[in-house]
């Protein structure tokens, strides 16, 4: 997918549980994440997704992500820690559901210019019981 360009080779992307005590800080060696991948795994998951046999999301879903708030939180050297407040808003047949919450991102710049490093996604939800499952990519 286009979008993988904007992750470096050694880039991480982690969803943490709805029910994680401390999603800032937890590592998902020892946590419950929903999803904690590495980019390989990243363009494997997008690629799979946009198959007929992914059944959990054929027909494919139609999704709008807005992001906000974006601030600069810290940072040294060529990496720059950031965080946005994100609503991703999922329709699949006659059902529309939406997830809310947090992003974490370490950004670095280099040749190709500036790079995800780490994404962390922190869902504000109590539960995936209204959303039933997180098939899509946040």
């Amino acid at each position: 997918p286009e979008w993988a360009a904007l992750y470096t080779d050694d880039a991480t992307y982690e969803v943490t549980s709805p029910a994680s005590a401390d999603p800032v800080h937890a590592d998902p060696a020892v946590t419950l994440f929903l999803i904690a991948d590495r980019i390989d795994r990243i363009r494997a998951r997008a690629t799979r997704l946009m198959k007929r046999t992914a059944h959990a999301e054929y027909p494919h879903s139609k999704t709008r992500h807005l992001v906000s708030n974006v601030r600069i939180i810290g940072g040294a050297g060529a990496e720059t820690l950031v965080r946005a407040n994100f609503v991703v808003f999922r329709t699949k047949e006659d059902t529309t559901t939406f997830y809310m919450g947090e992003f974490r991102y370490t950004l670095v710049s280099d040749a190709g210019g500036i790079r995800i490093r780490h994404k962390r996604a922190i869902l504000d939800l109590n539960s995936l019981y209204n959303q039933g499952r997180l098939s899509i990519i946040l």
